[in-house]
């Protein structure tokens, strides 16, 4: 029962597939929070719900979208990612923020707020 839940959590939070994805993601007007993982990384797994909770009371407003960096290596190397979880902020194509390591659901709403204005 708990993979099931999981697996349909997964469901919830859109995956950047490739940079296509990337591409047209960035290209809307809205702010993005990417978030680089891999189902290895038991610090990734642990802040998966949190992200994935910040990203279903954020739609509409902020495109949180996960990345997973053994899928996508090109974007991983393109944000120059070499920690993970590592999660950048961006706005207007720019990156203003970054977080690299577990960190807390308040950091991150801090973040995603001087985001949004």
């Amino acid at each position: 029962m708990i993979n099931l839940h999981f697996n349909l959590k997964n469901l919830i939070m859109k995956k950047v597939e490739n940079k296509k994805d990337y591409d047209s993601l960035i290209a809307q007007e809205k702010p993005v929070l990417l978030d680089f993982y891999a189902d290895w990384c038991p610090p990734c797994q642990a802040l998966l719900p949190v992200v994935e909770k910040l990203s279903e009371e954020y739609k509409g407003s902020v495109e949180i979208q996960k990345v997973n960096i053994d899928e996508n290596k090109e974007l991983a190397s393109q944000f120059q990612v070499r920690s993970i979880p590592a999660l950048f902020f961006i706005k207007n194509e720019e990156i203003v923020d970054r977080v690299v390591g577990l960190t807390s659901d308040s950091v991150l709403r801090e973040k995603i707020a001087k985001v949004l204005n």
